[in-house]
């Protein structure tokens, strides 16, 4: 009896602890609440864009040149104006989660006005995937973000289209400006612009990208609105679009490509080191230097080699890496696909095989839907495969796009590119952080590139424990990924603070990795255009790998993976520094 009454009085203590803490716990500051609404609902007006790209349709008929001095004078003022409002608030006096937030908007405001204060806007566009031209191609095409779904959609495109010459002639005029500053892109990229963007001047206003939404009317319009809405776009087409990418192609041929520079990296740029730094700190949310980064490149390359050397000998491959790096890039047991239904149902196949494993790895799934597709074939050539967040409303799901080009050239469907790219990759880590309407939208919607691909390269760490690479040459294109990150750590530095030239990067990704010399050029290039971009996977996944083992090492048995992740994925994005911060209180509350 004895016993029971002190069981009870424990419980009693216990359920009044828990109390007092919950109302000792403060409230959400309203008037910061209402700070972040106000800075959300402004940056929309600002890059609306961003909000197309969120659902929120209310912008969907603006195209601004976001680039102009103009256009940047006003961004720097806006951020200002938050960073002063910001500064009113005691931070001391905040509760836990509003702390978070503090802390992360400070951080972005910051890294903000200081990016502002570079000239990157001289380069308005160049060959990557991520070049306006290109995407507002995709958009215009009807398969990704842009709804066309109502007469008022198929106008808001009109009225947004029509502004792209407007936005072409300002990239013309940005681009001279570098031009007259010595800010020019590298004569290799600025010959694949040149295609791309010849690749949209169509005779035939029908056979342009931009009549899918044409193509795809929905089935409710009255004949007189597909009559009125075909004439437009055709119009739109002729008139607007073709004649603003054949202005863009004849800029690029005749006037910028001559006076493109022959040197790979930024370091021949005015004001080239600072705008490095810069570019690096933003990207890793770190305050790590280039050098630091090179030399952990360089001790990563070296470590993976080492399992790929186990894993070659395993398979009985007699020769060195190099030679066997050709085997897997040559070998036509590596491509096994004849059409391109057969390689999305082998990724299909890799969602299924998964499947039973994640339960027990994650508390919280998202509740937006799911899908496979392949890539467009107007992009298909120059893209990777990529993630494109869904909406949580379930008007569109989570895509994972597969570029196909030649199925018979396309190897093996990889378990560490799904599991990077999709599940629990991005889908997950994005539509958990969306679906939380708890967080203020700066953070629903914010994207730290060192936090969300960093997830995505620890996630494809997670393949033994999701039943994945029992296949040896899985495990060797697993191995390949990784490689690749780490190659980047020793890349980039190398073509901006070193000066490594174009060809020396490509030889030593050739060197170091199974892929095709075609890919790893598109990969170097890539780099030269965004410095400090690719970077981001490997830090922040090297991040997350440290804090796996630093609280398994602290908490011993009191460690639990699914909750590990549920405290990654939880909050959102934010930068690393803050992450692991946020994680050292989860764990003291563990201890305790």
């Amino acid at each position: 009896m004895k016993y029971f009454s002190l069981m009870l009085l424990v419980l009693f203590l216990f359920v009044c602890s828990v109390i007092r803490a919950q109302t000792t716990e403060k409230e959400n500051n309203k008037e910061l609440y209402k700070l972040f609404a106000s800075y959300s609902e402004e940056e929309l007006k600002l890059f609306p864009m961003q909000a197309t790209s969120r659902g929120d349709n209310r912008y969907n008929d603006l195209l601004p040149a976001t680039f102009t001095d103009n256009y940047q004078f006003e961004l720097k003022a806006f951020n200002t104006n938050y960073l002063n409002a910001l500064s009113k608030f005691k931070r001391a006096d905040l509760n836990e989660n509003d702390r978070l937030s503090y802390d992360i908007f400070k951080w972005s405001l910051n890294m903000n006005v200081e990016g502002l204060n570079q000239k990157n806007n001289r380069l308005p566009f160049d060959q990557s995937v991520f070049s306006f031209p290109l995407q507002f191609a995709q958009l215009g095409s009807g398969t990704v973000t842009q709804p066309f779904k109502t007469v008022k959609d198929y106008h808001n495109w009109i009225s947004r289209a029509t502004a792209f010459s407007a936005w072409a002639d300002s990239a013309i005029v940005y681009f001279r400006k570098g031009m007259d500053e010595g800010i020019v892109l590298p004569k290799a990229l600025v010959t694949k612009m040149i295609p791309q963007m010849e690749s949209f001047v169509t005779a035939d206003a029908t056979k342009s990208v931009f009549y899918g939404p044409i193509t795809n009317l929905p089935q409710d319009f009255s004949a007189a609105e597909k009559q009125q809405l075909t004439t437009a776009y055709i119009k739109l087409i002729k008139e607007q679009l073709v004649p603003a990418y054949k202005k863009l192609h004849a800029f690029l041929q005749n006037e910028y490509l001559p006076k493109a520079r022959t040197t790979s990296g930024l370091s021949t740029l005015p004001g080239s080191a600072a705008w490095y730094n810069y570019q690096v700190r933003l990207m890793t949310t770190t305050d790590k230097t280039a050098t630091e980064i090179y030399t952990t490149g360089l001790a990563e390359v070296k470590r993976i080699r080492a399992e790929m050397e186990k894993v070659k000998n395993s398979v009985g491959f007699k020769g060195d890496l190099k030679a066997f790096f050709e085997h897997l890039r040559t070998d036509p047991k590596f491509f096994p696909y004849k059409t391109p239904e057969e390689v999305l149902t082998a990724y299909r196949a890799i969602q299924q095989k998964i499947d039973p494993n994640l339960s027990k790895m994650f508390r919280q799934t998202p509740k937006t839907s799911f899908e496979i597709r392949q890539t467009e074939a107007f992009r298909a050539a120059s893209a990777a495969a990529q993630y494109n967040a869904g909406l949580t409303d379930g008007s569109r799901p989570g895509i994972f796009y597969v570029p196909i080009v030649d199925a018979t050239k396309q190897s093996y469907a990889r378990e560490s590119l799904f599991i990077h790219e999709a599940i629990p990759g991005h889908h997950y880590q994005i539509m958990l952080q969306r679906e939380n309407k708890s967080l203020p939208d700066f953070r629903r919607f914010g994207q730290f590139i060192a936090y969300l691909e960093g997830w995505g390269l620890y996630s494809e760490s997670l393949g033994k424990e999701l039943g994945l690479y029992t296949d040896p040459y899985q495990q060797i294109a697993a191995l390949g990924d990784e490689i690749h990150r780490a190659i980047r750590l020793v890349v980039d530095p190398g073509l901006h603070s070193k000066g490594w030239t174009r060809e020396k990067a490509i030889s030593y990704m050739l060197e170091n990795e199974p892929m095709s010399e075609q890919e790893v050029t598109a990969e170097i290039e890539r780099y030269m255009a965004m410095p400090g971009q690719a970077l981001a996977y490997k830090v922040g996944e090297l991040k997350l790998q440290e804090l796996r083992k630093k609280y398994t090492r602290q908490l011993g048995v009191a460690f639990n993976l699914a909750d590990f992740h549920e405290q990654v994925l939880k909050d959102g994005a934010m930068p690393l520094g803050i992450l692991e911060k946020k994680i050292d209180e989860w764990a003291k509350r563990q201890k305790k």
